[in-house]
């Protein structure tokens, strides 16, 4: 049983060197992403979750959509400055609607309207990226 309690220090250590050297993202970005590409991936990790185009009002604001929708706003806030002066706009959109929707207790007529908002954001940005 000493054994493996002396064992077990060194092999956290070793897997804790291996993981720091290769930087991964939740997103499955990559560190040589393009600020577009990062943008991108996060808008569409996001939009696994939203109920389809025009069905906003059906739209289950759960802890998980919240989470997601906390991530497009951060890598936006970190990405979105890169992203070509013609999609600024649609940058300052979305970094305000995600805000407002990944925090809790927003009421949901209140998310419901930065849900419309920020989809025509994203859908702008997306395509710019295109």
């Amino acid at each position: 049983m000493a054994t493996i309690a002396l064992i077990l220090p060194a092999l956290l250590v070793g897997c804790q060197e291996g993981a720091s050297s290769s930087q991964k993202f939740s997103t499955g970005g990559d560190p040589t992403d393009s600020p577009c590409d990062r943008v991108v991936s996060a808008i569409g990790y996001a939009g696994l979750m939203l109920e389809p185009k025009g069905q906003e009002e059906r739209q289950n604001f759960e802890d998980a959509l919240i989470g997601r929708l906390a991530e497009v706003h951060g890598i936006t806030l970190q990405f979105g400055p890169a992203l070509p002066g013609s999609l600024q706009e649609d940058v300052r959109t979305v970094k305000e609607t995600t805000a407002g929707l990944s925090s809790n207790g927003v009421p949901k007529e209140r998310q419901v309207a930065l849900l419309k908002q920020y989809r025509v954001a994203a859908d702008r940005i997306e395509a710019g990226c295109a």
